[in-house]
Order: structure tokens, then sequence, then C-alpha cells
């Protein structure tokens, strides 16, 4: 299969007409009534060494939640932001440094609610690469990249349910010395099986 933009594009649109998205979906049960606090990230993919790959950051031991995790560039809205591509833009260039207009919007994933209560939209964009990364020191220690096809293999992850939760948690094995796990492997996922990749097992 030939992975082009405009074959993930084509997928993130018939994913989105095929479901209504609007409620998002847990990553763990959430309780009733709980506020829910509006976040977006940028799904960061770039063409290198004849094949896609996914661009992750790990946070520093300096910001308050999250310490030493991968994640992609993101954050909690702002005021003002009326879509998640404009949070997920903003962040992206606060935190790596990525010029807005570098970015090729391909489209959406399904929203997330996370542990800590933000619904999270997911913005699927094409970056160039290589790219010179400003990074914000206080916030994000590294910035890597990590093929499709290895992201794609069912057999570098495994997924399991938490106790007493109808929720599951993935964890990658490690790549590059970095652990993906968590939110951003289940977003990680959501997207390669929007886009049709997942293998073995």
């Amino acid at each position: 299969m030939k992975i082009t933009q405009e074959y993930i594009s084509k997928k993130l649109t018939e994913s989105r007409k095929n479901g209504d998205d609007s409620d998002g979906y847990a990553e763990i049960p959430v309780k009733p009534n709980t506020l829910l606090k509006c976040a977006a990230v940028l799904v960061p993919l770039a063409f290198s060494g004849g094949e896609w790959h996914l661009l992750f950051t790990r946070r520093t031991d300096r910001v308050q939640s999250h310490k030493g995790q991968v994640s992609f560039p993101g954050g909690a809205c702002d005021d003002g932001e009326t879509t998640p591509e404009q949070t997920a833009l903003r962040e992206a260039e606060e935190e790596i440094g990525m010029q807005r207009g570098d970015v090729q919007i391909l489209g959406r994933l399904s929203q997330l609610i996370t542990i800590s209560s933000y619904r999270v939209t997911p913005v699927v964009g094409v970056i160039p690469f290589p790219y010179a990364f400003k990074v914000a020191g206080i916030e994000v220690a590294r910035v890597f990249t990590i093929p499709l096809l290895w992201l794609s293999d069912r057999n570098n992850y495994w997924e399991f349910f938490l106790r007493d939760s109808e929720r599951s948690l993935i964890t990658y094995h490690p790549f590059d010395g970095e652990l993906l796990w968590g939110a951003t492997a289940r977003m990680t996922v959501t997207f390669l099986k929007t886009i049709g990749t997942l293998t073995g097992k």
C-alpha cells in the first residue's frame, strides 16, 4: 500500500463522516457531570528516508504534569481559539518552534477524554523534515521521530485492560530510548487504525 498525503487525508475525512466523535471516547471511565477542559495536539507526519514518521516530544521534569512523558506537541485551548487547529498549531509553535505556515493540515482524529479531564482533539498535519526546531527548554527535553512502519507493527506494542475498568492501556516497546504509552499511544494507534496500516499479531 502506498501511503500519500492524499490517501491519509481521504481516510481521515471518511472516518469523520462515518461516526460522530463530538462526545469523544474516554481513556478511562469518566464520572457523570465531569467538567471537561478543551485541548488539542498536533500529530506531525514527517517524510524522511523514503518513509513516513510520526514526530513526538519528551516533556521535561520541570513541567507541572506528565513529567518526562512522550507526547505530541499540544495543550489546553486559549481564550478566543475557536478550532482545535488553532490550538494545536499555537502549541506546536510555542513548544518546538514549528511555524504555523509550515504545517499542512490533513484532518482530525476522534477526540480523546483523558484521565486528567481534558477533551483532546488530535489534528494531523504534515511537516517539512529535517526542520530547525527551537524547543521550549522548560517544557520539551527532546524532539524525535518514530517510523510509521514500526509503530504499525502490533508486535511492537501491547494493550491490556486496567483493573476494575472497561478501558485499556496501550504501551509500546522502547524505541531509541523513549517509551510511548498512555493517551499519546492510544492516539497513535487510533491514527494507524484510521489509515489502515496496522500489521502483525
